[in-house]
């Protein structure tokens, strides 16, 4: 399915109040990994109330040990600092990647913003080389931006 006839279906999520946030986000997570043929992990980090860590959110995927993130390490505790999108065409060029799965190739990182904090981010593996493309980034800042009107 092309990003942009997902795109309704993220906001219907988004819209249904009669789910819980996190019952959203995992919506979320769910039509994301079952429509994008590389997307194999796909999960929510957030800011950890005023420590400076990630804790793992709603996602769907092979379980993961890394709930908690330090700011700063791997992808996604960059992303926390630098407040940029972070794509990773390739794992194992990278120092400072956190390996989850043997399977995980590629990742990308998108920061959410709420009132222009960073208050957390969408994170997807894929077991795929380079698979991400700036239609991905777009169609997940405007995900991450949907979902920023919920938190």
């Amino acid at each position: 399915m092309t990003f942009s006839k997902l795109k309704p279906f993220v906001e219907q999520i988004v819209d249904n109040q009669h789910l819980s946030i996190d019952e959203r986000l995992l919506d979320i997570c769910t039509l994301l990994e079952t429509s994008v043929p590389h997307y194999n992990w796909v999960g929510f980090y957030f800011r950890n109330g005023h420590k400076e860590e990630l804790k793992l959110g709603p996602y769907v995927g092979a379980p993961t040990d890394h709930t908690i993130i330090p700011f700063g390490k791997g992808i996604c505790g960059q992303v926390a600092l630098s407040n940029k999108n972070f794509v990773v065409p390739d794992v194992t060029a990278q120092d400072n990647y956190i390996a989850c799965s043997m399977t995980v190739k590629s990742e990308i990182v998108i920061p959410i913003f709420v009132n222009g904090e960073n208050i957390g981010q969408i994170d997807i593996d894929s077991n795929v080389l380079n698979p991400f493309t700036a239609e991905d980034e777009r169609f997940l800042e405007f995900v991450c931006a949907k979902v920023a009107t919920i938190l």
